[in-house]
């Protein structure tokens, strides 16, 4: 009862006029970030924070984190128009989204994603309200050990229910791992796998990457297969927006299975990215229709994007309470608040409660301010899908182009993007899978900094992932996901030749 009626008094904070005015420009700011690929949502943060420095620090914070929603949600508008990641976490959205959007039902598609993320960015907002006391406990419980637990557990979950072959989605996960080792290693301060290039020191680039393998990939093979974009009507029916909004209830268990995936993976280090694509896998492997994943399937859409603004969101939780950010965004956040003279921690929220729970109350606001905001810029987002096919294929290449010399302005990331094409090209041509590539990418790195950090705790010993409960609980699910390939083979085994042949070949 304490937390509702410090929530009450939040909101009588958060809802004035000054402070919705402020929502409204932070969600069309981070719709506009979200939406430039090689921006996001930590870049677009950074770029505003120095005009917080003047403003209190409720008003600023509401400003920041209303651009945070706002770049959540504009990262699936050009996921699903053009196959352009605009956020790193948006990019599981492509593998159903984009389909749809070909096929003609871009606003369907549009509006499936913004209200699965609504949904997914309440759950997580009541998470923060009501479950703070517990999650700081379990996020304290948090070492290199369980770190790597973690990451472990999402690279499992694509090796035994990524629905593709299991030798396959090893090969892509290693090959990933490769790429993100290159550059300096952050334990024993060598260089490694640079080829003699001093541009690589600093490794290679995630945005680069995924501008190449989705961007310039699919372009590649929209030219070889003679693609024709599908004409979209420029005038959007509202009823479509309203319908596909209508629809979500009848994937309750969806919603509510990737809102949990998100909040876990929010509140421990997976974030964001990890969780929208462990949410896709599950779902894939659970759903009736998992075999057409990939071709426009709504819960294609469903999965990735609830979890991923589930996660989005309860990853300022453990920022507020233990001063642990659980994200890049939540990082630089957490910068502002230092800045501000504000110190993350469990004294905060007694010390600054007019702080928290305006904060609190905001987030509520803010995501209905974001998904209005969204769903009436769906038909503008939409009418793009008209433009001719020889119009938008340059167009993709200028803006991947771009955003590849944006990040570190090299000219060797833009060659390094259209390398990433063409690998892109060759895993769909071959049919191995992109997601587990871009998830090795994303967070290889830091399984393995957490994997080594362990082993030097425990000199060289296995047995720091089997110390305490939740770290062996993580591991054991790890490892069960790893086999599960193999045990589902013994049973077709055991039914009959047949079968078993057939699981053989869908293996190799």
């Amino acid at each position: 009862m304490e937390n509702l009626e410090l929530l009450l008094h939040g909101f009588t904070i958060a809802v004035t006029v000054p402070h919705l005015a402020l929502m409204v420009i932070g969600v069309l700011l981070g719709i506009l970030v979200g939406v430039l690929p090689g921006l996001g949502a930590p870049n677009g943060v950074s770029l505003l924070l120095p005009l917080t420095f003047g403003m209190q620090p409720v008003s600023a914070i509401i400003l920041l984190s209303s651009m945070y929603w706002g770049a959540l949600f504009g990262g699936s508008v050009t996921s699903i128009l053009f196959n352009i990641p605009g956020e790193p976490s948006s990019v599981a959205t492509t593998f159903d989204g984009y389909p749809m959007a070909r096929d003609g039902r871009p606003t369907t598609a549009l509006a499936t994603a913004f209200g699965s993320a609504a949904f997914g960015a309440l759950v997580g907002v009541i998470l923060i309200t009501f479950l703070a006391s517990w999650v700081a406990q379990v996020a304290l419980a948090f070492g290199p050990a369980e770190y790597f637990a973690v990451y472990f557990l999402a690279f499992a979950s694509f090796v035994g229910m990524g629905g593709s072959a299991p030798i396959k989605t090893v090969v892509a996960l290693a090959i990933g791992f490769a790429i993100a080792a290159i550059g300096i290693d952050t334990v024993s301060g060598s260089v490694r796998l640079t080829m003699g290039i001093d541009e690589l020191v600093k490794g290679v680039n995630f945005v680069v990457a995924v501008m190449g393998l989705f961007g310039i990939g699919e372009l590649l093979i929209a030219v070889e297969e003679e693609f024709q974009a599908r004409a979209v009507s420029s005038r959007v029916e509202w009823r479509e927006v309203f319908r596909a909004l209508g629809q979500l209830p009848k994937h309750g268990v969806a919603l509510l299975r990737s809102a949990a995936i998100g909040c876990w993976m929010g509140i421990t280090p997976g974030g964001p990215t990890a969780a929208s694509f462990m949410s896709y896998g599950i779902a894939k492997r659970f759903s009736r229709r998992g075999e057409r994943f990939g071709t426009g399937e709504v819960e294609g859409i469903i999965a990735p994007e609830t979890a991923d603004h589930a996660a989005g969101t309860s990853a300022l939780l453990p920022m507020l309470s233990l001063g642990i950010p659980g994200s890049a965004t939540a990082a630089v956040m957490m910068g502002g608040l230092m800045i501000w003279g504000l110190n993350p921690g469990p004294m905060l929220f007694v010390d600054q409660k007019d702080f928290v729970w305006g904060l609190i109350a905001s987030m509520y606001v803010g995501n209905i301010v974001a998904v209005v905001l969204v769903l009436l810029t769906v038909p503008v987002f939409a009418a793009l899908m008209r433009i001719p096919f020889v119009v938008i294929a340059p167009l993709i290449v200028i803006i991947c182009a771009v955003g590849a010399y944006s990040v570190s302005n090299s000219y060797l990331d833009v060659v390094l993007m259209l390398g990433f094409g063409i690998v892109g090209y060759l895993f769909k041509k071959l049919h191995y899978p992109l997601a587990p590539l871009v998830l090795a990418i994303v967070i290889g790195d830091k399984a393995e900094d957490a994997f080594r950090q362990s082993m030097l705790m425990s000199k060289g010993s296995l047995g720091i992932f089997f110390e305490n409960r939740l770290v062996t609980s993580l591991v054991v699910a790890g490892m069960a996901l790893l086999l599960l390939p193999l045990v589902l083979q013994i049973v077709r085994l055991w039914r009959g030749p047949g079968e078993a042949a057939q699981e053989k070949a869908r293996i190799i």
